[in-house]
């Protein structure tokens, strides 16, 4: 019992130590400020492997994320149920548990989402049919709301459906 705790106890300050290493590592947050035009490209989070990703499955996934993120902030249903799988899950931060695509399309008109700012995008290939998104995002609201901003870090499993690239799960944990 004693070796389970000591073991515990060294994971448990092993992974503090990495997440601190991580979160000193992170750049400035950029400022969330409105903006007339959208970013067309994510910041992109250091290297930590050493096999780079094809450029052309980064831009397609960097521009998939982007207009997620626009059919949230506008509320476009159709823009927004394209880009998910029909099995699709997804755990966001309000306690609500997991939803399924129709759990998400039906919320889509209560977001407030005002503006967002993306970045420390890192792509994972896992297969040819299947790719892990990790990023970072921070959401602001309207200027009336009682929480301005949050920030929040992301990981989508994309997978490739009949041709088409599909999130199936999505994974929100907060970060402060």
């Amino acid at each position: 019992m004693r070796a389970y705790f000591l073991v515990a106890g060294v994971l448990g300050l092993t992974s503090l130590a990495l997440n601190f290493a991580i979160a000193q590592s992170q750049p400035a947050l950029p400022s969330a400020a409105p903006s007339a035009t959208r970013p067309t490209k994510i910041a992109e989070a250091p290297v930590l492997s050493g096999n780079p990703v094809d450029p052309k499955l980064k831009e397609l996934f960097e521009s998939k994320i982007i207009a997620e993120w626009e059919a949230l902030k506008h509320k476009d249903k159709k823009a927004y149920a394209e880009l998910l799988a029909d099995d699709y899950q997804g755990v966001e931060i309000d306690a609500k548990g997991e939803r399924n695509k129709i759990q998400a399309l039906n919320e889509l008109p209560g977001e407030n989402v005002f503006d967002y700012t993306l970045w420390g995008f890192k792509l994972i290939p896992l297969d040819p049919d299947a790719v892990l998104a990790i990023y970072e995002s921070t959401m602001q609201f309207p200027p009336k709301a009682q929480v301005r901003y949050t920030r929040v870090y992301i990981s989508e499993l994309w997978v490739k459906r009949a041709g088409q690239w599909k999130v199936l799960h999505y994974q929100e944990t907060h970060v402060k």
